[in-house]
């Protein structure tokens, strides 16, 4: 039986999101054919919390070469990562680089891969060219000259601006005058060390998952976002305050088109296992916003409602996401 460690946690506000998809997919993983251990990282904390379901009382792990000691003694050293850690270090691809280092496989894209959809605006540099449709931005790091006269004569109001490198949301604020703007440029630092301020998109919101299962690289069914908040922040997301059409109401030619351009993106950023991209779809056109690397699990998450519309297993796909990592 495979000694699979289950990661979830990381260091980020989005820790707590993290702990809710591992402890789903725990439920959700073949134990027939894997040791499930969970194990949940907060800075250098990393301790195995639970066994197949039973809790521990917080092993700590040997870092030297990713094992630890069961109550019993026995001796576990992991040889394969289902990799749940939304953020850092997961998200961000340092976790990965330590795993790749050990030679440990892990069901996320590589180290590289993370690093690059991670941030906001490298990822965006890296698709010039692809075809994919991308907002106009600013890039603003710490120490740069802010002029939010010219930042708004650039993208227009209202704009975004957002962290570079964080999920859920965090430190995201629709800026609709230019009294908010600095505010929000505050707001977004708090975050991390740099920022991006981006041309609104007026249109539909969009979300697509990406697998690769049994071989072949598959889009999942589109789900349309709908809430009166201003956007789909965390409160939207994951307290129930959005509606979230799955299959969303949208023609045969404009699923091809989302469908043609998130393929495009699995392949330019070398995916592996499942990724969710996010658009705004402005008339026909599907305008990329970003690649979410290891997307939510919970129950109230988008891509397992995706899955399940698909018509595909989510323990027998982590079964074949766990053997093709």
């Amino acid at each position: 039986m495979t000694e699979l460690a289950l990661i979830y946690g990381g260091d980020t506000s989005e820790h707590d999101i993290s702990v809710l998809s591992g402890k789903n997919c725990a439920s959700l993983i073949d134990m027939t054919r894997y040791r499930v251990h969970e194990v949940e990282l907060r800075g250098s904390d990393w301790k195995v919390v639970a066994c197949d379901g039973e809790s521990l009382p917080g092993i700590q792990v040997n870092k030297d070469d990713f094992s630890y000691v069961m109550p019993d003694g026995i001796r576990i050293k992991f040889e394969k990562v289902f990799m749940m850690i939304h953020g850092a270090p997961g998200e961000n691809g340092l976790f990965q680089a330590y795993l790749e280092m050990l030679h440990i496989p892990c069901t996320s894209c590589s180290s590289l891969s993370c690093a690059l959809t991670f941030d906001k605006y490298a990822s965006k540099q890296y698709l010039l060219g692809t075809g994919v449709h991308l907002p106009k931005d600013v890039f603003i790091q710490k120490g740069d000259f802010i002029d939010p006269e010219a930042i708004i004569g650039e993208l227009g109001l209202p704009l975004f601006v957002k962290p570079t490198d964080n999920g859920s949301s965090f430190g995201v604020t629709k800026v609709k005058n230019v009294g908010a703007l600095n505010k929000a440029i505050r707001d977004a630092f708090g975050e991390g060390s740099s920022i991006l301020a981006e041309e609104y998109i007026c249109g539909r919101e969009l979300t697509q998952g990406v697998i690769a299962y049994r071989g072949e690289i598959i889009p999942l069914p589109v789900t349309e976002i709908r809430t009166d908040h201003e956007f789909f922040d965390y409160d939207a997301k994951y307290l129930g305050e959005s509606d979230e059409i799955c299959p969303a109401e949208i023609s045969d030619e404009e699923f091809d088109a989302l469908s043609r351009q998130s393929r495009i993106i699995y392949d330019r950023f070398a995916c592996k296992g499942m990724i969710r991209v996010d658009y705004m779809m402005r008339g026909n056109i599907p305008y990329f916003i970003e690649v979410n690397s290891i997307p939510g699990m919970t129950k109230m998450s988008l891509v397992p409602k995706q899955l399940s519309v698909a018509g595909i297993d989510a323990t027998a796909f982590f079964t074949d996401m766990i053997e093709n990592a």
